[in-house]
């Protein structure tokens, strides 16, 4: 069982994804927790150049291309392994980010996008996607104010740095992708107490525990 959680900056994957996890242990459920970019070690070096605040000039082919690679090297040396021997993989961000950020954020051409991530992928999609969704206003107000409690040493804001307008354009993105597949996607409200999303997402994925897919 591959699941993705999806969402703009602020939105609480991580929150849920820890409580996610913290479920499936309890149940005794075989998991593999991971993320994009970083979930290597060589894609924890891509994260760095890619989250560094500092690295304000990196163009967005080089951007698109350094998520490209860090996906290749996840899928081979993670997800693959993991789904070969029937453990539930839980994935903060996927594919679909890419298509949000670098695609409808920084105006990349989307089929591009779409047959890099074919190709990184190797067709391996998550069974089923958790797009966590708020106003963005919201999310970057929660996001920034993780920053501020972050040292300066561990930070990683370039994207919040952002204006309003390309987090608008990214949560646009993510929800064009959701209605467009509906058999993958679920979009659920981020702005409910934490517990409450747990519980909404558990009950969601409790019909899966028997499957091994």
């Amino acid at each position: 069982m591959f699941i993705s959680f999806e969402g703009i900056e602020g939105c609480g994957k991580t929150t849920q994804v820890e409580l996610l996890t913290k479920y499936l242990s309890h149940l005794g459920i075989p998991h593999v927790v991971t993320r994009e970019p970083g979930g290597t070690h060589l894609g924890k070096l891509i994260r760095q150049m890619l989250l560094d605040p500092s690295h304000n000039e990196m163009e967005p082919l080089t951007e698109l291309f350094l998520y490209a690679a860090d996906r290749a090297q996840h899928i081979a040396q993670v997800i693959r392994p993991a789904l070969e021997s029937h453990q539930w993989l839980i994935c903060d961000r996927f594919a679909d980010a890419t298509t949000v950020y670098q695609g409808y954020g920084r105006d990349q051409d989307l089929a591009f996008i779409q047959r890099l991530n074919e190709m990184a992928t190797q067709g391996i999609w998550p069974r089923l996607s958790l797009l966590l969704d708020c106003p963005v206003e919201v999310g970057l107000d929660r996001a920034r104010q993780r920053i501020m409690e972050t040292s300066l040493e561990g930070r990683e804001d370039r994207f919040e740095q952002q204006d309003l307008a390309f987090h608008q354009r990214v949560r646009e993105g993510y929800l064009k992708i959701a209605a467009q597949n509906p058999h993958r996607f679920v979009v659920l409200d981020a702005t409910l107490e934490v517990e409450q999303l747990h519980q909404e997402i558990v009950a969601l994925l409790n019909p899966y525990l028997t499957d091994t897919d």
